[in-house]
C-alpha cells in the first residue's frame, strides 16, 4: 500500500481505545476523527494520546455522529460502539461511501445483519467485522491443525470462557461470550452448526425493579432476565458436538478451548503464557476385552507473538485499500454467527428447546 487510508474511529470505550491505538501506529493509516458521545471521556482520551502519542492536532475530536460526514477523503469508519447502535451507524457509514469495520457482534438481528451486507456490495464498499480470535496466531496455527489431520476422527469439543466480570446489562452472558468459541469452532471445522441448544441461570439482573420490556436479548424480543451462567450445545453437520460453558460470575477466569480426535486432542488455552496450543497425543489399543492407552505425549506448538487486533487493522486496511472482502470475517461471516446466537437466544427462553438453523440461508 502506498497512499495511507483515512480513518474515523467512533465509540472509546474498553475496546475501541485499542482499536484507536492501533490504527493510530499503523503506518498505512491516518486517523481524521476520533466520536464518542461522552464528552468528557472523550477530552480525557484526547489528553492522553496527545500527550503520549504525540498525534496530529488536525483530528477530530467531536461527540457529534453527523460531524464525520463534512470530512473531505474520509475512507473508512471503525465502529466499537454498543450492538444495538451499530445498525444504524453501519448503515449511515455505508450509505456515505465508507467502508467499515464494525466491533462484535455486527448487530442484534440477523435481518439488520443480511441488510448491512446487501448494502456494503451496494455501495462497493467493505464490511468487516473484529472477530478477534480469528486473528489470533493459535488459532489459524490450530485451524492447520485440524485440518492436517493429526488428531484422527474428530470426536467433540469443548470449550469453557469465564470471568468475575464485567457484567453486561444490554446482553447476557451468552451475547457476550459465546461468539468468541462459535467463531473458532466453525473456523476449525469449516462448517457451521445445522442445531443448537442453551440453558441459563439468572442471580444477578432477574428483572426484579427494572422494566424488563424494555430490555432485549440478542433477537429484539423482551426477555425477563440475563443470564449469568450459559452451557452451549453446538451440532455440526458430521455429527460433531461442541459443548461451551460461559459465566461472568465466576472468579476462576479461564479461555479454554479443545477439539478431541480418536488420536489425540488439541487445546488452545489463552491463559497460559508459555504454551497457549498444545497437542495431546494419545490412543487406545485393544488388547483382548481391554481397551490400553498407547502413544501418548504431549505436543506444544510454536506460535507467532504478535497482537491479533493489530493483526485485525491491519488486514481491514488491506481490504480497503483494495476494495476485495475479508473472507475470515466479513460481514456474511458475522451475519452466520448472529444467526446463531439468535438460535441460542431462542433455545435459552424455552429452557433448552433444541433449534434448527436454517440451511437455506
Amino acid at each position: 500500500m502506498t497512499n495511507k487510508i483515512n480513518i474515523a474511529v467512533v465509540g472509546v470505550g474498553r475496546w475501541g481505545k485499542h482499536l484507536l491505538r492501533n490504527f493510530l501506529e499503523h503506518p498505512q493509516a491516518k486517523v481524521v476523527a476520533v466520536v464518542d458521545p461522552n464528552r468528557e471521556h472523550l477530552a480525557t482520551i484526547k489528553r492522553h494520546y496527545i500527550s503520549i502519542n504525540n498525534i496530529d492536532d488536525e483530528i477530530l475530536f467531536t461527540h457529534e455522529w453527523q460531524a464525520i460526514k463534512q470530512l473531505a477523503n474520509l475512507d473508512a469508519v471503525v465502529i466499537a460502539t454498543p450492538a444495538s447502535t451499530h445498525y444504524s451507524l453501519a448503515t449511515d457509514a455505508l450509505n456515505w461511501g465508507y467502508h467499515v469495520l464494525a466491533e462484535k457482534p455486527l448487530t442484534l438481528d440477523p435481518r439488520e445483519c443480511w441488510e448491512l451486507c446487501q448494502l456494503a456490495e451496494k455501495q462497493q464498499r467493505q464490511l468487516m467485522v473484529d472477530h478477534t480470535y480469528l486473528f489470533h496466531p493459535a488459532v489459524e496455527r490450530g485451524h492447520a491443525v485440524v485440518e492436517g489431520g493429526d488428531l484422527g476422527n474428530l470426536r467433540y469439543g469443548y470449550a469453557c470462557r469465564t470471568h468475575l466480570g464485567p457484567v453486561r446489562q444490554d446482553v447476557d452472558a451468552l451475547w457476550d461470550l459465546a461468539i468468541h468459541d462459535i467463531a473458532i469452532f466453525n473456523t476449525w471445522l469449516g462448517q457451521k452448526p445445522v442445531s443448537v441448544q442453551a440453558m441459563g441461570r439468572v442471580w444477578l439482573q432477574s428483572g426484579v425493579g427494572r422494566n424488563v420490556e424494555t430490555r432485549h436479548g440478542a433477537s429484539g424480543r423482551g426477555t425477563p432476565s440475563l443470564s449469568d451462567l450459559v452451557w452451549v450445545t453446538l451440532t455440526y453437520p458430521n455429527g460433531f458436538q461442541a459443548y461451551i460453558h460461559l459465566c461472568w460470575l465466576n472468579p476462576d477466569k479461564q479461555r479454554r478451548l479443545a477439539v478431541v480426535g480418536s488420536r489425540g486432542c488439541l487445546i488452545f488455552d489463552e491463559m497460559s503464557a508459555t504454551s497457549p496450543l498444545t497437542v495431546m497425543h494419545g490412543e487406545f489399543e485393544v488388547q483382548g476385552n481391554k481397551f490400553m492407552p498407547v502413544n501418548q505425549r504431549q505436543q506444544v506448538l510454536q506460535i507467532e507473538t504478535s497482537e491479533p487486533l493489530k493483526r485485525v487493522c491491519d488486514r481491514f486496511l488491506r481490504c480497503v485499500h483494495s476494495n476485495t472482502p475479508c473472507m475470515v470475517s466479513s460481514g456474511w461471516v458475522g451475519t452466520e454467527l448472529v444467526e446463531i446466537l439468535t438460535a441460542l437466544t431462542e433455545s435459552l427462553n424455552q429452557g433448552g428447546k433444541l433449534v434448527f438453523l436454517d440451511k437455506n440461508r
